[in-house]
């Protein structure tokens, strides 16, 4: 016998994917429900259904996005060397590219969601705490030469980056700064420019791979 397939789960899923598209392409504040629904082909009735407002579209894509930063911030026990740090940070880029959105527009969606305000802070407050241990694991390594009364300014200047760099591309070149095919240059300038604030604090080796694994993408700053 088949198992019941549970449709309304299925609806609610395309839902969310399909805002995800439309906040990533437009921005959220210029996607109305009726867009949406318009988009998916059904009713606004059965887009509210599943989500009666818009700000429950908005926290449904944000526990998302939550849940696979946890995840991956964990990754930075890991971390031992500036190729691990590379690639960590790139992939924590490539979560914020998929929600790109929520940074797009993170000013006018805190000063309009309470939850989010709310939950941010957690996200401010772990991804310092993940830049933290990648110092550590940097330093344990000799790769990292860095007073302790420098490293918290360090790590919060490297959140500041990480949080705001979408931000930047995108006052510097607006019209193709978030489309898909600006994506991987974006993404490694990012991981770059996190990394480089630790250049006073690399060993000579590490410094010397830093700009090997950032060469190609340099020369688009």
């Amino acid at each position: 016998m088949q198992p019941t397939t549970k449709k309304p789960r299925r609806t609610a899923e395309r839902i969310l994917e399909v805002t995800l598209d439309l906040f990533n392409r437009f921005g959220e504040p210029n996607v109305s429900t009726t867009l949406i629904s318009a988009e998916l082909g059904i009713s606004p009735g059965n887009l509210y259904y599943h989500y009666p407002a818009k700000d429950e579209l908005i926290n449904a894509l944000f526990d998302r996005y939550e849940r696979a930063l946890s995840e991956l911030l964990n990754a930075a026990d890991n971390v031992g060397n500036v190729e691990d740090a590379w690639l960590f940070f790139h992939m924590l880029f490539e979560l914020i590219w998929q929600y790109r959105f929520l940074y797009r527009d993170l000013n006018d969606l805190l000063s309009k969601n309470r939850r989010l305000e709310t939950h941010f802070q957690f996200v401010l407050k772990n991804k310092s705490r993940a830049v933290g241990i990648v110092l550590n694991g940097l330093t344990r390594a000799h790769a990292v030469r860095i007073d302790a009364r420098e490293a918290d300014a360090v790590a919060n200047a490297m959140v500041v980056v990480l949080t705001y760099w979408l931000s930047y591309e995108y006052v510097r070149d607006p019209r193709k700064a978030l489309e898909p095919d600006s994506a991987g240059a974006a993404l490694a300038r990012g991981a770059y420019h996190v990394l480089s604030l630790l250049m006073p604090y690399l060993d000579q080796q590490s410094r010397e791979h830093l700009f090997r694994l950032a060469g190609a993408y340099r020369n688009g700053d």
